[in-house]
């Protein structure tokens, strides 16, 4: 098989611009990300101290406000100027993405959270994972309309309490 690279120059890239409306949406972005780290500090201690209620109170929030205000739509895939992509990270480096990718893992012995309360971290994790995929994938896409609308889906998950439900069952979760 033979692989050829395109060839230009990292001179014949244009220099990245920024999107109608982009500094409000990351604004945006960067306070959902605030109100999700205070929610998952409000989540309750576990009975006994452990590495994984550290992990949860202190680690988590700070990824999660972290990873939302350093996002960045220029850090996108690009071609690189052997004509390699270049697969960007929407300004989320690989030690936060990788703190996300093991809530799943890490809620497993998280036993004193409800199953609701699971259920909205997974949520943090995946749409945070999320908004930055789509910023390095597709920024224009993203920066019009997909990043506000997954701050609304983070916005919920992470809202103090369950409005609308009776109270017998808001107690129950």
């Amino acid at each position: 098989m033979t692989i050829a690279y395109l060839p230009g120059p990292s001179d014949d890239v244009p220099p990245y611009e920024p999107w109608a409306g982009e500094p409000e949406v990351l604004a945006e972005a960067a306070a959902a990300g605030r109100r999700a780290a205070a929610w998952i500090r409000s989540l309750p201690a576990p009975p006994t101290p452990c590495l994984v209620g550290t992990w949860l109170a202190v680690t988590l929030p700070d990824v999660v406000e972290s990873a939302t205000a350093s996002l960045d739509p220029a850090q996108c895939d690009r071609m690189g100027p052997d004509g390699r992509l270049i697969e960007g990270d929407a300004g989320v480096d690989a030690g936060t993405t990788s703190t996300l990718a093991i809530v799943p893992c890490v809620l497993s012995e998280a036993h004193w959270l409800t199953p609701d309360q699971h259920l909205r971290l997974l949520a943090v994790a995946s749409v945070i994972t999320g908004i930055a995929r789509l910023l390095a994938d597709d920024p224009g896409t993203a920066i019009l309309g997909q990043v506000t609308r997954m701050c609304a889906t983070l916005d919920h998950a992470t809202r103090p309490n369950n409005p609308g439900l009776a109270p017998e069952i808001e107690h129950a979760l």
